[in-house]
């Protein structure tokens, strides 16, 4: 069920992170890579390991660069053998850690995005990049800044070109400075880590909401969603 704070009429705008949201690590690369450890090849598996694998980041309270908790947990969920666990765990995390790897669709994304742009809502995506995120966002498919042929957003921030990550604060400020007629307080910001997003947001005033699929975060003080389309409930 939706949370009932999503409700119509308390938002007046609406900001997305990319990784965990908009696109996931693709697993048409990572099935079959995985697959010769024990791995399941099955996107949901992947997807269900990837937002473990966040929880499990959070939980350990680790940095935006410490991605160990996440690729033990990922690796764990997808059924990797524990005989070839510490191999895999180096293959892995040299090609997850491509950036440009982060490019598989999230399901509605592109749609729940272009029905928000529909409603005139104004749109924008703040991410932990690394100088690729807006043409990643557009290669696949999802979005682009200004008119296009895909859904509009109005700016695209990547933590790599403007030189600040989250949760670091500032990069919503970033953000604020582009959208100034609008109070920080009603626009929503769509994330998938605890500590990078939700922490960040609220540091720079925004109102968080975690997309949290499969309960990972259930018991946490924060707004969840378990789809993108939950969102059109709120404009």
């Amino acid at each position: 069920m939706p949370h009932p704070h999503l409700a119509s009429g308390n938002f007046d705008a609406v900001l997305f992170d990319a990784g965990g949201v908009l696109v996931l690590p693709d697993p048409t690369v990572l099935g079959p890579l995985l697959h010769y450890y024990g791995g399941s090849q099955d996107h949901e598996v992947h997807a269900r390991a990837h937002y473990a694998g966040m929880a499990a980041k959070s939980a350990s309270t680790a940095g935006e660069n410490d991605w160990t908790h996440y690729d033990q947990t990922y690796l764990e969920t997808v059924g990797v053998k524990d005989a070839v666990r510490e191999e895999a765990l180096e293959v892995f995390g040299k090609v997850k850690g491509v950036a440009n790897l982060w490019r598989h669709p999230t399901t509605h994304a592109r749609s729940v995005l272009q029905s928000l742009h529909d409603k005139s809502v104004p749109i924008g995506i703040v991410s932990n990049a690394s100088g690729q995120i807006e043409a990643t966002l557009f290669q696949s498919g999802i979005c682009q800044v200004g008119e296009g042929e895909l859904a509009p957003v109005r700016f695209i921030i990547d933590s790599h070109i403007v030189g600040i990550q989250k949760p670091d604060p500032r990069i919503f400020y970033i953000a604020l400075q582009k959208l100034p007629d609008i109070d920080p307080a009603r626009i929503l910001y769509v994330g998938d880590s605890l500590i990078m997003d939700v922490g960040g947001a609220r540091g720079a005033g925004l109102v968080p909401c975690l997309v949290d699929p499969y309960g990972f975060a259930e018991g946490h003080d924060v707004l969840r969603i378990t789809a993108l389309t939950e969102l059109l409930l709120a404009f």
